[in-house]
Order: structure tokens, then sequence, then C-alpha cells
């Protein structure tokens, strides 16, 4: 690697505003304890130079503070996401949304 910043892959999630994204990182690992696989993921305010569009694959690295919560910067575009992929996407947010304004 060229230097020490931290570097993950994600997904956009959200690409409404200009030059930022929101790209989710999933991680899954298993319960110290009791051994059961668990997901999970994070969003992360990410600064895109790129134009990236909901459903991209994205690798993002540490940056200096942009903004309030702009910690990161889409390094580089590993896959664009097709109009199926976008839909489901769309789809998978929405219900997600609902559980949650149900809880």
């Amino acid at each position: 690697m060229r230097n020490s910043r931290r570097r993950m892959d994600g997904v956009v999630v959200r690409a409404k505003t200009a030059k930022t994204v929101m790209v989710r990182i999933d991680r899954s690992y298993r319960h110290p304890l009791y051994g059961k696989v668990i997901r999970s993921y994070k969003n992360y305010v990410v600064h895109d130079e790129l134009g990236c569009q909901l459903g991209d694959k994205v690798r993002i690295v540490e940056s200096r503070p942009i903004s309030k919560t702009k910690r990161w910067v889409v390094e580089e575009l590993l896959r664009k996401a097709t109009e199926a992929e976008v839909a489901a996407q769309k789809e998978t947010i929405v219900s997600e949304v609902a559980i949650e304004e149900e809880a």
C-alpha cells in the first residue's frame, strides 16, 4: 500500500446530495462465547468526487475531516450497479426503514 490509511470496501446506500454519499460497510464475526455468526453494518458519510450512484461497490479511504461528519473519501469505484440491483437496493432500504419505524 502507498500509506497507512484505513481502507474499506462497501456499497453506496444513499447518493442524493452533491459530492456526498453514504456507504454501508458490512461486517461478520463469531460471537466470542456462543460461536454464532453475527452480521452487523455501519454507515459512513463519504466525500465523492467520482460521481457514484446507488448500489455501486466502492473502496473508501480515511482522510482529514472534510465536514462535521465526513472523514472518508471514495478512493475508487470497484463495480457499477445494474438497474436490477438498484431496484432491489431501494426495496430493502424502504423495508428497513419501515421496520425501524414500527419499533
